[in-house]
């Protein structure tokens, strides 16, 4: 069966007492991320099913855990954008075929 994109769910599932928790996604970039953590540490991370796309790991809850964050300030941005710049890693794309910018 072929899914469409919008169709292709990861689900995170764990409870308060058990220190594993399942991860049950069709992203190909997270895949690849779990399947080098559990080849690098299979006692904390192990393939549970390959379906497919579809790919479920049971890893260690204290290395895999859902990060929220808060939007930086345009302050804040203002002062990274500086700061990058200050230490030559604000680079820009340069257009093919045109000049360069300095």
């Amino acid at each position: 069966m072929n899914l469409r994109k919008k169709d292709k769910f990861t689900q995170i599932y764990f409870n308060e007492t058990d220190p594993m928790m399942e991860i049950d996604t069709y992203n190909t970039a997270l895949k690849r991320k779990l399947r080098k953590f559990a080849e690098e540490f299979p006692d904390l991370c192990r393939i549970t099913e390959i379906d497919g796309d579809r790919m479920s790991v049971e890893i260690d809850k204290r290395r895999c855990w859902p990060k929220v964050t808060k939007p930086y300030s345009e302050e804040r941005r203002q002062a990274i954008r500086e700061a990058a710049k200050a230490h030559g890693i604000h680079t820009r794309a340069k257009p093919e075929g045109g000049p360069a910018h300095e």
